[in-house]
């Protein structure tokens, strides 16, 4: 028999919105209903059918928000562990660190390295993805500027050459889901179509890029910002740069780092409500001390230094450089909704839907709807995590939490 478990007494949010005393439930690996529970003056949704409140187990989490499960993006480490490494171990050491803090999907990014280290790395993450462990791969460069390279090894860095770029692909055997580059590198644009043409996400990052030469890479098929600001020139009044042109066009989704280091709150909050929760995906761009304590890491060919939870390059020549983040997505939704102010709605749309729709995969996670997925992640009533649900089971069981 299907495994049935009925979530009551939350506050649940929904497409439609908030509703209050709701109840989810979940048939084997998918939400089979989501409505409101007696006495919250809703009706019940069409598809729960009779009875289902009073079948399987049933979980009463009163004073709690259950919310859709969250989705990165861009994630190169966490749990000490790194994408970087090229080793299905480390790799699943990352995925269950994000997972146990509410990430139930997530692309593997990777760090500029010698191209068949990379298609290497490729090889063995493409595997995680066929086993449905990832929802794809993300190359970030090694066809980045040298001007903006931020925790990248210079030496490393090369113009995005397509032959270069078809390489790495077809290393990734389909699973290849974005590749961050500098369009205004040689090669670049003919890069962003090269991707575009074969369903991959161009995204705009670690560039030196102008307005106008941002604003050619839209039109030849870049639909995503790498952390929107970092590593890119700052938007000025009479250049108004890459960061304008990027969120001005609806075309484009913006990735923010909100960690409260990468951005300064202000800044986060005039690009969130110029670009709308429609088109921003809160991520981590977290590296392997996520979820760890400070010390040294690795970061593809560097070392990194984290101190007091902000993560450096720790010598060579970008020391001192910014190297990610140790941040995890439910710190994330916190910060958004009790320091930036954001609705849960909001940050729901910035951590869940949006991101979905960026992947192509809508259609399954995103929100709590019937048919989808039953990926959701359990919130204090100070929005403290308190369990995570992936796929039906219980990932982080908020019975023992």
């Amino acid at each position: 028999m299907v495994q049935r478990t009925v979530l009551t007494g939350a506050r649940v949010a929904l497409p439609s919105g908030v509703v209050e005393n709701g109840r989810v439930t979940v048939e084997g690996t998918r939400i089979a209903a989501t409505d409101a529970g007696p006495g919250a003056g809703a009706g019940r949704d069409a598809d729960a059918g009779p009875g289902a409140a009073g079948s399987g187990a049933v979980r009463d989490l009163t004073g709690c928000w259950i919310v859709p499960g969250f989705i990165d993006i861009h994630v190169h480490g966490g749990g000490g562990a790194s994408f970087s490494a090229g080793t299905a171990e480390e790799a699943l050491t990352v995925v269950r660190t994000h997972r146990a803090h509410g990430t139930t999907t997530q692309l593997a990014s990777t760090v500029t390295g010698d191209l068949d280290d990379l298609a290497r790395q490729a090889s063995v993450l493409s595997e995680l993805v066929e086993q449905g462990e990832l929802a794809g791969i993300h190359f970030e460069g090694p066809f980045i500027s040298p001007h903006r390279c931020g925790a990248h090894q210079p030496s490393l860095l090369r113009a995005p050459d397509p032959a270069d770029v078809r390489k790495l692909v077809d290393a990734a055997r389909g699973t290849a889901r974005m590749m961050t580059l500098a369009p205004e590198l040689p090669g670049g644009l003919e890069s962003v179509r090269l991707l575009a043409d074969s369903g991959i996400i161009a995204a705009v990052g670690h560039t030196d890029s102008g307005y106008e030469a941002t604003r050619e890479a839209v039109d030849a098929g870049a639909t995503v910002a790498t952390h929107l600001f970092n590593a890119m020139p700052s938007l000025l009044h009479r250049e108004p740069g890459p960061v304008a042109a990027l969120l001005e066009d609806e075309r484009v989704t913006v990735e923010l780092i909100n960690d409260g280091t990468h951005l300064h709150p202000a800044v986060l909050q005039l690009a969130f409500h110029r670009a709308g929760a429609g088109r921003v995906a809160f991520i981590t761009d977290a590296m392997g001390a996520a979820g760890m304590s400070d010390g040294r890491y690795p970061l593809g060919p560097m070392e990194v230094e984290v101190r007091d939870g902000v993560a450096r390059i720790s010598d060579g020549p970008t020391a001192g450089s910014i190297a990610g983040s140790t941040l995890t997505l439910d710190r994330a939704f916190r910060r958004a909704v009790t320091v930036d102010g954001l609705s849960v709605g909001e940050a729901v749309r910035a951590l869940s839907t949006t991101p979905a729709k960026v992947l192509g995969l809508d259609g399954r996670v995103g929100t709590l709807e019937p048919g989808k997925d039953a990926d959701l992640v359990v919130l204090g009533p100070d929005f403290r995590l308190r369990g995570v649900m992936r796929r039906g089971t219980w990932v982080v069981d908020p019975e023992v939490n």
